[in-house]
């Protein structure tokens, strides 16, 4: 009897966990990957391409001087507005104005001189023409002629340089537009030249502002002048300002060269509509241009697509725990190496009640590999020309699950959608409502 108890005694905790493990590998058939999904719907895909930059007036003139000399006039304050043909800057003339007197001298010299040559040229072809002198007298005078002609002019070549140097003391507005930068003071030196001036002003027209953006070399061949572009700019939050792509550079600027950080941009410059009044040179701006719209096109969402080697039908799955097997190592090194293959192909996984003439159990679904081609983007959508059709359910997510779980029939559970749960709760209370009104 004691014998017997004891064999009870024993069986009994074998059998528990017998079926303790039963039920366990029972779950584990049952529980199946959770995906989020969304339906393929028709949407407007608008192509933006982004790209950051400085705000800077269209036309700007920067003041120099191509004579050196003591500043000793300011005419205007930083802020001023001017306009063509005003005065703006004097320069000290003291080491001008002798030279200009010097020429002017020398032209009044030279006419004189001029004018009584050609007094004793007329005596000279008068007498000549009645015989009283020789024909080489008249060459002479002839000859003294061409000299003071060309002495002449000479004075007046001088006179003019001497001119223009002096009138280079005085500097003048060239165009309308705002005193955005004063370098210089009364008392400092201006200095001159032909290939390095220093500046002494900037003068802009800021009712006509541009951003200067840099354009990545696989974005700026879809953009063409006269593309419509939202502007934001930092210094004004929260307000979309727009512009026309005006300039597109033809030179490319690279950063890094020979590292593996090269960056190849080309100028772009978005001339602003209505630019506001209290905006400044230098602040910094975002711009999206707008290189392509599509109406009413079927689209998928971005994190939807992803890739698989073209034998996806080939890789295996386990269609009745959703799971790959994970007990050979070798399945799980393929797994999750398959990606690094140079053969794939852009896919969306279709969720399918039926696969392989197998029906999924109630509540699952299976995740098929569907091959697309896809063409722009826009924010957060692919526009798609072949592989899908409207209302398909398609797995969105999770980036792990899309990336590397899933295969080509993996059986999965939709996830809850949050807004269908709150939907139902909502209506379910108004039914009580209603029924306790009456």
């Amino acid at each position: 009897m004691l014998s017997v108890l004891k064999k009870k005694k024993v069986w009994i905790p074998l059998v528990l966990m017998i079926l303790a493990i039963a039920g366990f590998l029972s779950r584990s058939r049952d529980k199946a990957i959770i995906v989020e999904t969304e339906t393929v719907k028709r949407t407007d895909i608008i192509h933006k391409v982004n790209a950051s930059g400085r705000i800077q007036p269209e036309q700007e003139v920067q003041i120099t001087s191509t004579i050196t000399g003591w500043i000793t006039e300011i005419t205007v304050l930083e802020g001023d507005t001017v306009h063509p043909g005003q005065h703006l800057i004097s320069i000290d003339e003291k080491q001008y104005r002798p030279r200009y007197n010097q020429a002017l001298s020398q032209v009044k010299s030279s006419e004189a001189n001029l004018r009584k040559v050609q007094s004793q040229m007329d005596r000279t072809k008068t007498l000549f023409s009645q015989k009283l002198i020789s024909e080489q007298e008249l060459e002479q005078i002839e000859a003294s002629y061409q000299m003071a002609v060309s002495q002449s002019e000479q004075a007046n070549a001088n006179l003019l340089s001497a001119e223009d140097e002096l009138s280079k003391t005085r500097l003048m507005a060239p165009k309308y537009g705002i005193v955005t930068s004063l370098t210089k003071e009364v008392g400092e030196m201006a200095v001159g030249g032909m290939f390095n001036p220093g500046v002494l002003m900037t003068v802009a027209d800021l009712s006509r502002m541009e951003v200067e953006v840099d354009v990545n070399e696989n974005d700026v061949v879809n953009i063409d002048v006269g593309d419509t572009s939202e502007i934001e700019i930092d210094a004004f939050p929260d307000t979309v300002f727009y512009g026309v792509v005006s300039e597109i550079a033809h030179t490319a600027q690279s950063l890094n060269m020979g590292s593996q950080q090269q960056v190849t941009n080309f100028k772009v410059k978005v001339g602003m509509i209505d630019p506001p009044d209290k905006i400044r040179p230098g602040m910094s701006s975002t711009v999206n241009i707008i290189s392509e719209t599509i109406k009413n096109i079927i689209s998928i969402p971005i994190q939807s697509l992803t890739s698989r080697p073209e034998n996806y039908r080939e890789i295996g799955n386990n269609k009745k725990d959703g799971k790959k097997n994970r007990g050979n190592a070798d399945d799980e090194k393929e797994n999750n190496s398959f990606l690094s293959k140079k053969n794939t192909i852009d896919v969306v996984f279709v969720l399918e009640d039926e696969f392989d003439g197998e029906t999924a159990p109630e509540g699952k679904k299976y995740a098929l590999v569907r091959p697309v081609t896809v063409g722009i983007s826009s924010e957060n959508h692919y526009a798609v020309k072949s592989g899908v059709s409207e209302n398909e359910m398609i797995v969105t997510g999770g980036y792990r699950v899309l990336s590397k779980e899933l295969n080509h029939g993996t059986l999965v559970s939709v996830k809850n959608n949050p807004r269908k749960d709150n939907e139902k709760f909502d209506k379910n209370r108004d039914n009580i409502k209603d029924g306790v009104g009456d």
